[in-house]
């Protein structure tokens, strides 16, 4: 343990997760979503331990792309904001881009 805070890098896995439930929504069985950013705003520490909510919503979709922004809060005291993006890609098209890369 560094410290006795939720750390921005859990805060923000679990940020990406709370968006990341929209795409597992609307996505096909044939398609996967891929992030494309994460944008954080820690304003406040919460400790470890506290009871942590965070809401996220669509703010954008546009073709395959869904652009989330969160609000992250301790009780009534925001904690963090921010905003996530992901792809939906094909499966398919997913494997060709891994192959490419090796």
């Amino acid at each position: 343990m560094v410290h006795p805070f939720y750390s921005t890098f859990a805060l923000g896995r679990d940020a990406e997760w709370c968006c990341r439930l929209f795409v597992l929504k609307c996505k096909e069985d044939h398609e996967e979503g891929i992030g494309t950013f994460l944008n954080i705003a820690h304003q406040s520490p919460a400790l470890l331990g506290e009871t942590v909510i965070i809401q996220s919503k669509i703010s954008e979709l546009k073709d395959r792309t869904i652009i989330c922004t969160f609000e992250v809060k301790v009780k009534d005291r925001v904690i963090a904001n921010g905003s996530q993006g992901q792809k939906v890609l094909l499966k398919s098209k997913i494997e060709q881009l891994k192959s490419s890369l090796r």
